[in-house]
Formats: structure tokens, sequence, C-alpha cells
């Protein structure tokens, strides 16, 4: 066990009309109202890295405000066009990005379905780590994966922690075997009931 997984972190930051204070603010314009009566209660983890396999560069704040230069890339010519965002973006350094209100919907999960229930954008907020599916995520990132994750269940019900692959098996496949599932558990002590069954790549 490393220093930094012996560490029991706490809810860090305030929130303001659903923007968490210990995040850089870059607000998207890929958003809207949640549907009435919505309430947040699932975390989705992503992976996302532009263009695929390489980091820290402003890729990723520039497709989630419209302002990805399309010819920048070979691999940008298949997303030409795409509108997208997340609440969240945890680069490999742990640095935090929100992009949208929590109080609004983010557009992360498309086509999408949680223990029987569609439409995941509706009650969820969308957590991007920066990395590529399959592969590893930093320690630094874990670390700030659960500090977000217990403040937001401080803000909001929250009661289920999945990856874009449970909730669009064989379209997604993020955040990917790299990520590890029983390391955030063990950091975070919830219910393993609020997390996709061990192993599984498929849950709808």
């Amino acid at each position: 066990m490393s220093r930094e997984d012996s560490i029991a972190p706490g809810p860090a930051g305030r929130w303001a009309e659903g923007w968490f204070d210990a995040a850089r603010r870059v607000p998207s314009p890929n958003q809207g109202p949640r549907p009435e009566g919505s309430e947040v209660c699932l975390a989705l983890i992503h992976s996302i890295s532009l263009p695929p396999g390489e980091y820290g560069g402003d890729a990723i704040e520039r497709l989630f405000t419209n302002r990805l230069d399309w010819a920048a890339h070979p691999y940008y010519e298949r997303i030409r066009g795409l509108e997208v965002s997340a609440h969240f973006v945890i680069r490999r350094s742990g640095e935090l990005l929100q992009f949208v209100s929590c109080d609004r919907r983010a557009w992360h999960a498309g086509v999408s379905s949680w223990r029987g229930r569609e439409n995941c954008n509706d009650y969820s907020v969308g957590i991007e780590l920066e990395g590529l599916e399959g592969e590893a995520f930093d320690s630094s990132q874990y670390h700030r994966l659960v500090r977000l994750l217990r403040a937001l269940h401080e803000r909001y019900p929250l009661a289920g922690v999945a990856g874009h692959e449970h909730v669009a098996p064989g379209r997604k496949q993020d955040p990917g075997a790299g990520f590890d599932w029983p390391r955030l558990m063990a950091r975070l002590g919830w219910p393993g009931a609020w997390f996709p069954p061990s192993g599984s790549r498929a849950e709808g």
C-alpha cells in the first residue's frame, strides 16, 4: 500500500449552485437542465485522452467547450462536430476541472441504463479520468477521485458508482480493465452494493 492509499481523505471544498470550489471552473455550453424531480444518485466514471494515449494538452478542455480544432490531428476527423461534456475531469496530475454544474445535466453517458433505469445523464455526475481505457491510472487520480466522491456524497443523495462500460455495455469500454475498482471501494468504504459486481463489465 502506498502512502497515498493510507490517507483517509474527506471532502475538501464547498459547493455553490452545483459548482465545487476545489475544481478549476471551465464552463461548457454542452449541458442543460435535469428533468424535474431528478436527483443525483450515480457517479459515472469515464476515461478520456486526446489524441488517444496522449496526455497533458488542452484538447479535452477544447472538446468540452466546442473549441477543438478538428484539423489539428487526424483522429479529430473521426469526432468532428461532436458536442459532449462531463461534470469533472481529473488530469494525470490529479488536477480537478469542472465543466458543468452538478445541478445540471452534462452530456457524457449517451444511450445508457443503470439497474433498469435509462438515460443516466438525467441522474448522474460524469467524471472523466485522463487516461486510455485498459491502461492504468495514476495514484494522484485515485486520491482526487476519492475526495471528489466523498464531497459529492456529502452534497447529493449519491448511492452508486459505475463505469461507462457498465451502463452502455457493448458500446463503451471505459474506464476499462486498467481501473482498480477494489482499490476505490476499499478507500471509500461504501457498501459493495453501490458498485458494479466484481469482475463485471456489463450491467444494464
